[in-house]
């Protein structure tokens, strides 16, 4: 099934719902919407797009975005969503291998694609070309499409090098949205979903589970994450849900707490794409109450590994509620998980090893990779990389990528567990720890620190709650931590300055 017959059904009974806003303007109902798409739609077909083949949207949050997302799949397309924070030249490597003919862009990254010499077309939405193109005769309904017929070929953030497309079918997408009402919240007309992180990224992998309920869907008018917008579009819209990293839901409880902002009308806060650490989360719950929700997946399995309800993370009764809030929760619905050995062999409870799910919501590959497809698929299983271990009650609590693992004098260190003792400290923002070469004892452990505090406190703190082969041998101070775009730390580059 087209995912895109969602919009259609969604315009047929409730059409004169308001469906699409920039800020607090509304700029379409779902009837707009969904003749807007259709239109758009038509105009691919004249254009010669044809079933399956492959459009790119390099383009900042805004209602156009999910005109022009919904469009492709009426026309049979699939979407090749790119981070608008990308650099003209990496977006049109994504274009080009992609083998994309149309790009859809927003202004202020036109440009930067024209002078990468990317072979595809290029049509900024604000442009008169676009403006006509949502003039032609519209298309009656969404074209026909197969389960597992590619929908959005999302590339990987590429720390470790050149990103790789995973194809993402209609199937997954309709399972992804499914298990949201299952295993991840509730939604329903009366809510609003806020669009403050990437819609080429989670924020947008949520966007049709709203439109099958007729949400309002909010792109705030900065295009981005600004936390005092945030908080007044919440106010203004109420019952709001939206997706956010761990990074963005610290900031946002530390602009809170400063300005006395409460929050209301955030709804529901869903977090992933990084590690949220217990005491971020501890603080968030603190000022905002029971609204986050945790779900972990990848772009092999978008949005749809495991997830930790609002109850678990807001829990402070279980006598396990702090190992509980560390992990990442439950199988979800759609799929299994298990921990299993470098050759995909399960291992008993409580071991460490490498996170693996199978189910209807994991990729079926790469897109022409045969070669990565062979490494990370093991007869049917996604292995992710993802070190971990999952306990009696299925509640799964991640360790690091196992390209993450420190070795030192033969005994294994986990960085996120250095991490999560060095954020205990007050004076403490951010850290990050990685393995660097010794001579003797293989690697040795360093953490790089974000804050005011010594070296001194710090290595107290180490010697007071972990061992002492896990303590670090050197605190490097930084103003900033390297991430990507989507906010992950770039534990290559941290390797790389060691090694400089």
């Amino acid at each position: 099934m087209n995912i895109g017959h969602w919009l259609h059904r969604q315009a047929q009974v409730g059409g004169d719902r308001p469906a699409l806003f920039l800020g607090s303007e509304q700029v379409a109902t779902y009837a707009g919407f969904h003749n807007s798409a259709a239109r758009l739609a038509g105009w691919l077909l004249a254009q010669g797009v044809s079933p399956g083949d492959r459009v790119a949207l390099f383009m900042k949050n805004c209602p156009d975005y999910l005109i022009t997302l919904f469009a492709i799949w009426y026309a049979g397309a699939a979407a090749v969503p790119i981070n608008a924070k990308l650099h003209g030249r990496e977006a049109a490597f994504v274009i080009d291998n992609a083998e994309a003919g149309l790009a859809f862009t927003s202004p202020g990254l036109t440009e930067g694609l024209g002078e990468a010499g990317t072979k595809a077309r290029l049509i900024d939405v604000t442009s008169p070309i676009f403006a006509e193109a949502l003039k032609v005769d519209p298309l009656p309904q969404p074209a026909i499409r197969a389960p597992d017929d590619l929908a959005w070929l999302f590339y990987t953030s590429g720390t470790t090098g050149k990103p790789k497309g995973v194809m993402i079918t209609h199937r997954m997408l309709i399972g992804v949205s499914l298990a949201y009402f299952t295993d991840v919240d509730t939604a329903s007309k009366d809510d609003s979903i806020l669009y403050a992180a990437p819609m080429s990224h989670g924020a947008g992998l949520y966007a049709m589970l709203h439109v099958l309920v007729g949400a309002r869907h909010v792109c705030p008018v900065s295009g981005g994450f600004d936390e005092r917008e945030i908080f007044e579009l919440a106010r203004l819209f109420d019952r709001v849900q939206m997706f956010a990293a761990p990074t963005m839901v610290k900031r946002m409880t530390d602009v809170a707490r400063a300005t006395g902002e409460s929050g209301r009308g955030l709804r529901t806060v869903v977090y992933a794409g990084g590690p949220m650490y217990v005491a971020d989360i501890t603080a968030a719950v603190e000022h905002f109450g029971p609204i986050f929700v945790q779900i972990y997946g990848q772009g092999e399995c978008p949005m749809g590994i495991t997830a930790l309800p609002r109850h678990d993370v807001a829990d402070r009764s279980h006598p396990r509620w702090r190992e509980r809030l560390a992990s990442v929760g439950r199988a979800q619905s759609t799929v299994e998980v298990r921990v299993g050995d470098a050759q995909g062999n399960p291992l008993p409870l409580g071991d460490v090893g490498e996170i693996m799910v199978r189910g209807d919501v994991v990729m079926p590959g790469y897109w022409q990779n045969d070669e990565a497809n062979a490494k990370t698929l093991l007869d049917g299983w996604l292995m992710t990389g993802d070190m971990g271990f999952m306990d009696a009650d299925g509640y799964v609590t991640l360790q690091d990528r196992s390209k993450d693992l420190i070795i030192t004098g033969g005994s294994n260190v986990y960085p996120r567990e250095v991490e999560e003792v060095l954020l205990t400290h007050p004076k403490v923002q951010e850290v990050s720890v990685v393995g660097r070469p010794h001579p003797d004892w293989g690697e040795e452990v360093v953490a790089f620190v974000v804050g005011e505090a010594d070296a001194g406190e710090l290595d107290e703190l180490c010697i007071d709650s972990i061992a002492r082969f896990k303590r670090p041998k050197d605190y490097i101070c930084l103003t900033e931590l390297p991430k990507n775009n989507y906010g992950k730390v770039l534990k290559t580059e941290l390797r790389r300055r060691l090694s400089g």
